[in-house]
């Protein structure tokens, strides 16, 4: 298996791209984050491949919750993945990797692209 879908199974947009998969008969592989984990390796990935802001949902409310210092260490690249690995309800959703590129966030367009 070359696809692997990351993210939370109670999130709306997870709900969402996973049903898409499944509509359109691509296989792939579910990682959920908060089950499984994950590692700052990968956290550091897909920062450098797709930027801090990217990669950190300021939206929700783990974000909301942190401290004021918690919140400036979210936005440096290398502090942010510590904070990533121990919240990571906090990572945007979904990632899709396939074939050694992901994408972050569901667009049916850049994945039908990424993934044809």
């Amino acid at each position: 298996m070359t696809t692997t879908l990351y993210g939370i199974p109670n999130c709306d947009t997870v709900r969402k791209s996973r049903q898409w998969m499944d509509d359109n008969d691509h296989e792939y592989d579910f990682h959920d984050f908060k089950k499984d984990g994950v590692d700052d390796t990968l956290i550091r990935q897909w920062i450098l491949a797709h930027g801090v802001d990217t990669m950190v949902n300021k939206r929700g409310t783990t974000y909301r919750n942190l401290t004021d210092e918690e919140k400036a260490d979210a936005g440096d690249r290398n502090k942010a993945v510590a904070l990533l690995v121990q919240h990571p309800s906090m990572i945007k959703r979904p990632v899709l990797e396939h074939h050694g590129a992901s994408t972050v966030g569901f667009k049916e367009d850049t994945w039908s692209a990424m993934l044809s």
